[in-house]
């Protein structure tokens, strides 16, 4: 896999090799309309990489599409979600999914989280 930097105007801003994974850095609202890039981007990281990070900091929405890529990508690899804003955070604890993912304050502490 290569280091990418930012697509244009593009959910995806970046993604890079850290520590013992992979970090994407995703941006703006996902849905079922902008999704894609992201979820391509991190499946593709979980085949190359044992600890795949999701930035989700300048993440602005997700809806219960992007949600449900990321129970799907949890149960295939080990994915970590950092600096989950309070749209995300909450998403997460309304629909229980806060138990269930792995979610941490920022990237460096999820690169650091035990397995």
């Amino acid at each position: 896999m290569r280091d990418t930097e930012a697509h244009d105007a593009g959910v995806v801003a970046k993604s890079y090799p850290a520590g013992p994974g992979w970090v994407v850095e995703a941006r703006g609202e996902l849905d079922q309309d902008t999704l894609a890039p992201l979820e391509e981007a991190l499946t593709r990281a979980a085949g190359d990489h044992p600890v795949v990070v999701l930035d989700a900091g300048a993440i602005t929405f997700g809806d219960s599409s992007f949600l449900n890529m990321l129970l799907r990508l949890h149960r295939t690899t080990t994915l970590r979600v950092a600096a989950p804003g309070d749209q995300l955070t909450r998403l997460f604890r309304l629909t229980g999914a806060d138990t269930v993912l792995s979610l941490h304050p920022d990237v460096r502490e999820a690169l650091a989280a035990p397995a």
